[in-house]
């Protein structure tokens, strides 16, 4: 049911964005995994992330598991991401 309703949501999101040209700001905070990440997350015009927020698909454990290789330490945190272009600001909750 969950990943039909990421579908619905990104569905309605992108008519959102397309029909009515209206801006639409992601906030990521710690921690934004699965299903969120793949989806309406990373769908804003801008996306804002909180500081030594984690953000990834799927767990460290996971990949490592799954790819039987290791995950590079700090990979899945906003500061790695921002510097690779993921997203736009990180931003602390509470300036």
């Amino acid at each position: 049911l969950s990943l039909m309703q990421m579908a619905k949501i990104s569905s309605a999101l992108y008519n959102y964005q397309l029909d009515k040209k209206l801006f639409y700001v992601a906030i990521l905070t710690d921690p934004t995994t699965g299903g969120v990440t793949a989806s309406f997350a990373m769908l804003g015009d801008i996306i804002i992330a909180e500081p030594n927020a984690t953000i990834a698909f799927a767990g460290k454990r996971v990949i490592e598991q799954t790819l039987n290789t290791t995950v590079p330490e700090g990979s899945q945190t906003s500061e790695y991401l921002f510097e690779k272009g993921l997203f736009d600001p990180i931003v602390p909750r509470n300036p």
